[in-house]
């Protein structure tokens, strides 16, 4: 995957952050979406469904 040269360049930062805000994003949207108002990462796991790309 990812060497550790990468992961420390300004690249490879920028990408770290974006998955966060990424991850984050999805974690706002599925609890908005549930009409969840205090989210726990247990409930989270047990409420969203799991989905696969092909």
């Amino acid at each position: 995957m990812f060497d550790h040269r990468f992961l420390v360049s300004k690249t490879g930062i920028a990408a770290l952050i974006s998955v966060a805000a990424m991850v984050v994003f999805n974690v706002y949207a599925a609890s908005q979406q549930f009409g969840l108002d205090h989210v726990g990462p247990d409930l989270m796991l047990v409420a969203t469904p799991m989905v696969g790309l092909a």
